[in-house]
């Protein structure tokens, strides 16, 4: 690929070699001419009666001959020299425009409050980074708004509930069990429904603050409290440390063996591994089409509709968790039947280049 810089060095280098040769051309015709109208002269300045003695042509060829090569091999070397200098001059010219990439490629949700800050003459790029500083502030600003606003909302939405779910328990007699059951259940699914929006705003608004989180100590604690539903669970997690947010590295692990789980069949199987950074969970279950794995990642997307079954925000909610830690996920269906979901953290031998082409 060729870089701007090396175009601005080309462009450079070849303006002065095209003046260069056009000078060259002119000058040493022009003094081809000179000597020849000078040796066809006589000293004193009148044309002479007889031809000039023979050995003056071959002066004058030897002369512009000496005067082609001394001027073509200068040429030749202030193109090198024009080559190294177009070379910094464009890297100088181009610094502006790789601070701006850099800032951007460090930019994240969580480091919105960094500015490119560009000093020197107001010219284009003063202008550019100007224009690019101010569209993050109206991006912080944005963001800054949406993170109050999932803050007012926990609260504002979950205590209502809390307040209905008590007053279910408390107003409604054991003797309404029916009603009363059929009232808590739609009080429970709408307290999930909300955490689990909650939860997935959250981790598409990046994360806040990072520390080191032993991911198989979190893989370990969800297996223990995992209900088995007639379904046979195994584990084996090595140690590896994720640079995240503990609750929200957990809520991955629980909607993935959640979901392994709760779309399984009576006897089934879930194998859960942790190795080098990649996080699998296998299940068996009913057959999962190839051309919709794609959906198993939206929002409110279900693949079955079997009541009591989730709002369809379990694995859209991992694939945020996953990307707000630079993590890729991957969905592959079984032969048998069931899913394999795969997540791999940065760090891990899949997340390197070479890896990614093997697959």
């Amino acid at each position: 690929m060729t870089t701007i810089r090396v175009r601005l060095t080309l462009i450079y280098s070849g303006l002065f070699l095209l003046t260069s040769v056009v000078l060259l051309v002119t000058v040493n015709l022009l003094l081809r001419q000179a000597l020849k109208t000078r040796v066809a002269r006589l000293p004193g300045g009148a044309v002479a009666p007889q031809p000039p003695a023979p050995h003056l042509p071959e002066l004058v060829n030897d002369v512009i001959g000496y005067q082609w090569e001394m001027t073509t091999f200068t040429v030749g070397i202030l193109t090198l020299v024009s080559l190294v200098v177009g070379w910094l001059v464009a890297g100088r010219l181009l610094r502006p425009i790789h601070r701006i990439t850099a800032t951007a490629q460090r930019l994240s949700l969580s480091t919105l409050h960094e500015r490119i800050a560009l000093t020197g003459p107001k010219d284009e790029l003063k202008e550019l980074a100007d224009t690019f500083d101010a569209m993050l502030d109206r991006l912080e600003r944005s963001v800054e708004g949406q993170r109050r606003f999932i803050a007012n909302a926990s609260h504002e939405l979950r205590t209502p509930l809390a307040v209905q779910r008590a007053a279910i328990e408390i107003g409604l007699p054991e003797d309404d069990g029916e009603i009363r059951g059929t009232l808590l259940r739609h009080n429970r699914r709408a307290e999930n429904l909300i955490d689990a929006l909650l939860v997935l705003a959250q981790a598409e608004n990046g994360l806040d603050n990072r520390s080191p989180v032993a991911l198989d100590q979190a893989v370990q604690l969800v297996l223990a409290e995992t209900g088995s539903n007639g379904v046979t669970v195994t584990g084996r997690a090595e140690p590896f440390v994720v640079d995240g947010d503990p609750v929200l590295l957990n809520r991955l692990v629980t909607n993935l063996l959640d979901n392994a789980v709760r779309y399984n069949h009576p006897g089934g199987t879930v194998e859960v591994t942790l190795s080098r950074g990649v996080l699998t969970v296998r299940n068996t279950g009913p057959h999962v089409p190839q051309k919709r794995l794609g959906d198993l990642f939206e929002p409110f997307r279900r693949l079955h509709t079997t009541p009591g079954q989730g709002a369809g925000l379990g694995l859209s909610i991992v694939a945020a968790i996953a990307k707000a830690h630079g993590a890729d996920v991957r969905a592959n269906p079984n032969l048998g039947g069931g899913l394999e979901l795969v997540v791999v953290f940065a760090g891990s031998e899949d997340a390197s280049p070479a890896g990614k082409t093997a697959e």
